[in-house]
């Protein structure tokens, strides 16, 4: 999992718009995964983590359809046979290039102890495309956000509340609501909100066909969530 604070998905963002390439040392472990599992790495990040203990594989898709395919049953967790086998190809290729003596190795890792790369690695999985989706609608300035309310202007629409990759309309009560819900109005806002963030799009992942907005009442945040962003989102 990333996060767009976090220094890999910037990372990974410069090879995605192709300012930068993943590190040379992990091409041909990149190469092994795509070819074994049918994916497209772009970009793989090694770290250590309980208290700089343990090592970690960060194995990095584009899309989120990707990443599913190394999730376990019911997509709970990661597939642990999928995880033995990229750690064992990682540790064999670690293996060979330090018996290559292959310069700059040590110091790429910071490590001393060889073994200590690999041993009790944990491989995970991550994709770009979810996080670089929330960036986008997070972009988007409060001011147009405001601006299309008063385009819409529809006295009806107490909100429009972004989160994530996805947009909230409010209504004013769960009457209202129940009305919209059946009504044309809400394909008119979806089109509306998609336009103005296609403006940001960079990376063009959001696609009019797939494009939802949510539909929900002041009333039920007001009563279910103690008018509370926080509770309404966490």
């Amino acid at each position: 999992m990333i996060l767009k604070s976090d220094k890999v998905y910037k990372q990974t963002k410069q090879i995605i718009l192709g300012d930068s390439k993943m590190a040379p040392l992990y091409e041909p472990l990149a190469n092994w995964i795509d070819s074994t599992f049918n994916v497209k790495t772009v970009n793989i990040v090694h770290d250590y983590i309980n208290g700089n203990k343990r090592p970690r594989l960060n194995i990095i898709f584009e899309f989120e359809k990707e990443k599913l395919k190394f999730n376990g049953k019911e997509r709970f967790g990661y597939d642990s046979s999928k995880q033995k086998k990229i750690a064992g190809e990682f540790e064999r290729l670690m293996k060979e290039y330090f018996d290559s003596k292959r310069p700059g190795l040590l110091n790429f890792f910071k490590r001393e102890n060889h073994e200590s790369i690999w041993k009790n690695l944990w491989v995970i999985f991550s994709s770009f495309e979810p996080v670089a989706k929330s960036e986008v609608n997070e972009k988007l300035p409060e001011s147009r956000i405001k601006q299309l309310k008063n385009d819409i202007a529809n006295p009806d629409i107490w909100e429009i509340s972004r989160a994530f990759s996805g947009v909230t309309f409010f209504v004013h009560t769960d009457e209202q609501l129940k009305k919209y819900e059946k009504g044309t109005e809400k394909e008119v806002w979806r089109n509306q909100y998609f336009q103005l963030l296609k403006e940001y799009d960079e990376y063009n992942y959001f696609n009019l066909k797939t494009f939802n907005i949510y539909l929900d009442s002041k009333e039920n945040f007001d009563n279910n969530y103690e008018s509370s962003w926080f509770y309404y989102y966490r």
